[in-house]
């Protein structure tokens, strides 16, 4: 028995070295003898591929499966990550607007109790138009916007033109179907504002540019980077308290404004009317030339 292992095992060394010497060129006559096969018989080369796929399918499902529970698991702890942190914003959010709802209910309280101890007139009732912002006739001359919509959808001449964030201007031409808006940018746009915890008063003059600027402060009045700005109720066109926006530039050549309006995203105009009784017709007959 020890002699028939052992001839064995002599006869394998050899031809196990012959194999190991050869092993390159053997798989490479394979590889073209392959190739030649799949030239000469292409439908018998498809047929074996087809075959040992089928044969492979179970084995490559067995090994994919895997794989894929372990992307699908990631991808689920990243997006339970990304829920966490938009949960937490959330929860932050919603922190504040309690915050700013307790306020409200405070101040509201305040002023009914005010109102009631001054027998204060209440507001006057307002009216409303949403429009949307079809044409922008921004240019060198000219700040405005036309909207859809005119005095048939019931815009009339002199309404507040706001959005969510701020006053964006007044209506100043109605046609039939559409509106022209005159933006608080323009050259030709004068509102009376209140500035700063003083109220200090000034005249917000637009000149074609981004910011417009604060005239006729009254001399020693002191201003602030970040002070807010709103109507003050002067001349008529606007009651008090609009928001417009808040200062952002105080130098010794003047006061600039940055209005809370994005007017990269002027989308949709409220145009509202505050039905301030006789000031608007008052202003515009005193502008009437006479006959």
């Amino acid at each position: 028995m020890n002699k028939r292992t052992g001839k064995v095992v002599r006869l394998a060394t050899p031809l196990k070295a012959w194999t190991q010497r050869f092993a390159f060129l053997l798989l490479v006559g394979a590889a073209l003898g392959l190739m030649l096969l799949g030239k000469a018989d292409t439908l018998l080369i498809e047929r074996a591929r087809t075959q040992l796929v089928d044969a492979m399918a179970p084995l490559l499902e067995a090994v994919s499966e895997p794989v894929a529970t372990v992307n699908d698991t990631v991808a689920e702890m990243r997006d339970l990550a990304r829920l966490r942190e938009i949960n937490a914003m959330l929860r932050a959010e919603n922190e504040r607007l309690l915050d700013w709802r307790r306020e409200a209910i405070a101040l509201k309280a305040q002023n009914a109790a005010l109102g009631d101890l001054l027998k204060l007139t209440p507001d006057v009732e307002r009216r409303y138009v949403t429009a949307r912002v079809i044409g922008d006739q921004g240019s060198a001359f000219v700040r405005s916007v036309l909207v859809a919509g005119g005095s048939g959808a019931g815009i009339a001449k002199g309404q507040a033109a706001l959005t969510g964030s701020g006053l964006a201007g007044r209506v100043a031409e109605v046609g039939e179907r559409i509106s022209r808006v005159l933006l608080v940018t323009d050259i030709n746009s004068r509102i009376p504002v209140q500035v700063g915890p003083a109220r200090s008063r000034a005249i917000m003059a637009g000149d074609n540019s981004p910011q417009p600027s604060l005239l006729y402060l009254l001399p020693g009045t002191s201003l602030q980077v970040g002070d807010r700005v709103t109507t003050s109720g002067h001349g008529g066109l606007f009651p008090p308290g609009l928001p417009v926006g808040e200062v952002a530039e105080v130098t010794d050549g003047g006061v600039r404004v940055r209005p809370y309006v994005d007017w990269n995203h002027l989308d949709y105009l409220r145009l509202v009317g505050y039905e301030l009784p006789g000031l608007i017709e008052d202003f515009i007959a005193q502008r009437a030339p006479a006959r």
